[in-house]
């Protein structure tokens, strides 16, 4: 994973969806604009009392996909980011400080609706439209 991906992944404002599914293999896609990556390898995001948490207490595979429109479908940039759960907090100091950085930026009312923050590791890029090309290329 390069910086370029952490760049990209991280401007704003960007929307994207994740793509989530529980242990019956019933696939779920959500609109999230909030996750961020922390370092290279790192994605947090925080989630409502959702189909996505449900499907990632279940299942610790998920994908982020972020799409900008172009031209033609062969103009439109954006990344698929396969990740992998390594931690849901409900509590405790990382839940609080995403909690509080959150409240910075969106307000506490806002805020209030984050039940769990999920750490991820990234194990897999790939451009939104795959024709053997790098992914450096689609973004």
């Amino acid at each position: 994973m390069t910086s370029q991906l952490m760049e990209y992944f991280n401007r704003q404002p960007r929307i994207g969806t994740i793509s989530s599914a529980g242990k019956d293999g019933k696939v779920d896609v959500a609109v999230m604009g909030s996750p961020h990556m922390t370092d290279e390898k790192t994605v947090v995001l925080g989630s409502g009392a959702n189909r996505t948490l449900a499907n990632l207490r279940e299942n610790p595979y998920a994908v982020y996909m972020i799409m900008e429109p172009g031209q033609g479908i062969m103009d439109w940039k954006g990344v698929r980011v396969y990740m992998t759960l390594k931690d849901l907090a409900t509590s405790g100091p990382a839940f609080d400080g995403y909690m509080a950085q959150l409240a910075m930026v969106v307000g506490e009312d806002a805020a209030s609706m984050i039940k769990a923050v999920a750490t991820f590791e990234v194990t897999e890029v790939r451009p939104i439209v795959d024709m053997g090309q790098g992914w450096e290329r689609s973004i």
